[in-house]
């Protein structure tokens, strides 16, 4: 019998023209489907996304997946395909991977990533291998890989960073101090005087000789 747009008699043992299949063929999975304050009954060979096939002595129903983003469902807690931009890991979906797991983009899963150490202290501050004679230079800090991950597709997060220093010595022993701004100054103001000094003596003798 076909009710209405939609054959919901299909597969039925018992149908009902207002509330559709009552009771479905062995093999097939019974599914309550609403459509806004109406609800009627539709016998499917496969559960509709975001439910699954839970198969019992009475009849084969349909139920709901109670895991939270879950497109499709192995049962009731355990999800098989998450929904679009959610990474499935052990049954759940994710926007993103727990601690410890990476995402594996084309499959959107979350697999056992690359485990790092605990950083390092901050090494010396140094610049061209010297830890003196410079204002500024560079320390670094470092971690181990524990834990390579299970496929090499899958980056480990750095394993080394530096970051800008002051230095400790800025003058190297027993090196040449370079002269200070006021020194410069000085010599810088002498030169002048000294230049006009020698150009007044210039034009002096210049005169002179005229």
């Amino acid at each position: 019998a076909n009710y209405g747009p939609n054959p919901i008699c299909k597969g039925c043992l018992s149908c009902s023209k207002d509330n559709g299949c009552i009771r479905c063929q062995h093999k097939l999975f019974f599914f309550l489907r609403r459509e806004g304050m109406r609800q009627y009954g539709e016998c499917l060979h496969s559960c509709p996304s975001g439910y699954y096939g839970l198969r019992t002595p009475d009849m084969n129903r349909c139920s709901r997946c109670r895991i939270e983003n879950c497109d499709s469902c192995f049962s009731r807690d355990f999800c098989t395909k998450c929904k679009t931009g959610f990474y499935s890991h052990r049954g759940r979906c994710f926007r993103a991977c727990p601690t410890g797991f990476a995402a594996l983009e084309e499959l959107m899963e979350c697999v056992e990533g690359c485990e790092v150490g605990q950083w390092s202290e901050w090494g010396t501050c140094s610049r061209n291998n010297k830890t003196c004679g410079f204002k500024w230079g560079l320390e670094t800090r470092t971690r181990q890989i524990v834990k390579k991950p299970a496929k090499d597709t899958i980056p480990c997060p750095t394993i080394a960073e530096s970051r800008r220093c002051k230095m400790a010595m800025r003058h190297c022993p027993g090196g040449k101090r370079p002269a200070k701004t006021k020194d410069k100054k000085k010599k810088k103001k002498n030169l002048m005087e000294r230049a006009q000094k020698q150009h007044s003596i210039f034009l002096a003798t210049d005169k002179t000789s005229q």
